[in-house]
């Protein structure tokens, strides 16, 4: 019997509902979960995080098998989802705990995600600084049940909320 060999990967890009299913259906991805991460406050609840009183940020938790999807490959799928130019959130989610962030697991992860990170500074595909923070990883809390797979639960609601957003008019027009 074999074991098969995974690491996280732990990113911020504002509404964990929209950044569930970019990485959830590829060869690799063992599994994708909601949460928060960052902040001071324990077993932070989904209200504690989104009134801010928790200095956390809604995250998701990436589950991958590194000999099938590389960081790499999670980084190059990860910028793509957000404005990596915004310090005061993502599109309509405003504050603190919808900014972005790559929470690095190890030194490699570091190097990785700062790499990364020049090479779309230095791209010329925005005009303002790049803003995302590059943090070691923290306590990872999952967030309530009914967050997870938002996107497969409650279809309609969140198809709404994301065409309201802007986020895939922003994708379509500096993305794609």
């Amino acid at each position: 019997m074999t074991s098969r060999l995974t690491e996280k990967a732990t990113f911020a890009g504002g509404c964990f509902w929209c950044m569930v299913k970019p990485f959830k259906e590829w060869d690799g991805i063992v599994d994708v979960v909601s949460g928060y991460m960052g902040g001071h406050v324990e077993n932070p609840t989904y209200e504690d995080v989104k009134k801010g009183d928790s200095g956390h940020l809604e995250v998701v938790e990436i589950t991958y098998d590194p000999s099938i999807f590389t960081y790499e490959k999670l980084l190059e799928l990860y910028w793509p989802q957000i404005d990596p130019t915004d310090a005061g959130g993502q599109f309509h989610d405003r504050g603190h705990s919808y900014t972005t962030a790559i929470f690095y697991y190890n030194e490699e992860q570091r190097k990785a995600a700062e790499h990364s990170k020049e090479e779309l500074a230095n791209s010329g595909k925005f005009s303002k600084p790049i803003v995302t923070d590059i943090r070691p990883a923290e306590t990872f809390y999952r967030a309530e049940e009914y967050h997870q797979d938002y996107y497969e639960k409650e279809q309609d609601h969140y198809e709404e909320d994301r065409a309201k957003s802007g986020r895939d008019e922003f994708i379509k027009e500096y993305w794609k």
